[in-house]
């Protein structure tokens, strides 16, 4: 049976002065799961979340949403999507609460209901006392948190989130896990980056593993554990176990046992 995917990805691939950062990349995210992206530095994942917010040109490949195919003078699709990128995106002479008030409207939505959203994410993401307070003056966590607001004021059916949880506080960060975990009950997708596997095997039904531009899994996370339950791995020994054959040297010659 045919996967009913809300975001397709077919032979993607990208160059940077010769360097191959994605090599004709097939991917499908299904609609209504929590998919991880996942790989070591370098490997292609911001390459391939930028291409699809449309930050990025393809050198080759195609994108499809909801089964359109995508061109560079397609935008609308973007107004069903929430993007937290590796570098956050947002106007620093903005206040947070101005910010919020601008991304609402630009998404038109109506102005109450934009204030209300404003003021109910201010206050989750504990920026209240900070919300008259330029952008720019804003640490790195914070801006992080003003983004992922952003992200969902629209109530987006995709959220697309790279790194989402840098700089964030553990308790913030597991009230957003409940949170993005309702919206799938309820639906929606999500396409989560992430270094801290932990968090990836938390919280995602279906994963892909990426390195040096190359696909090397894509599936649901219970199939990658039963391809090696007989050596009881969780996520973090199965992605080494799977990666470190092509990784450098794992001790420093000075330090001993």
């Amino acid at each position: 049976m045919a996967i009913d995917a809300i975001i397709s990805i077919k032979d993607f691939r990208k160059e940077y002065k010769k360097t191959v950062a994605v090599n004709n990349l097939n991917l499908k995210i299904k609609r209504g799961s929590f998919f991880g992206f996942i790989g070591p530095n370098g490997a292609g994942k911001s390459t391939t979340v930028n291409f699809i917010a449309g930050l990025v040109k393809k050198d080759k490949g195609e994108l499809r949403f909801d089964g359109q195919i995508i061109t560079e003078s397609s935008y609308k699709y973007k107004g069903r999507i929430g993007f937290v990128l590796e570098k956050p995106m947002y106007l620093e002479k903005l206040t947070g609460k101005e910010f919020l008030h601008f991304t609402g409207q630009m998404q038109k939505i109506d102005l109450p209901t934009v204030k209300q959203r404003t003021d109910e994410l201010l206050a989750f993401m504990e920026l209240i006392e900070k919300q008259d307070e330029l952008i720019e003056k804003y640490s790195a966590g914070m801006k992080k948190k003003i983004s992922l607001a952003a992200a969902m004021i629209h109530d987006p059916d995709i959220l697309i989130l790279d790194e989402p949880f840098e700089g964030i506080d553990p308790v913030l960060v597991n009230k957003i896990k409940e949170n993005l975990k309702l919206m799938v009950k309820n639906g929606k997708t999500i396409l989560l980056t992430s270094h801290v596997l932990e968090i990836v095997e938390s919280l995602c039904t279906d994963i892909a593993i990426i390195n040096k531009g190359n696909l090397i899994y894509e599936g649901t996370v219970n199939a990658l554990h039963e391809k090696f339950s007989r050596e009881n791995l969780n996520l973090e020994e199965i992605f080494i176990k799977l990666i470190a054959p092509e990784q450098g040297e794992d001790r420093l010659s000075w330090i001993r046992e």
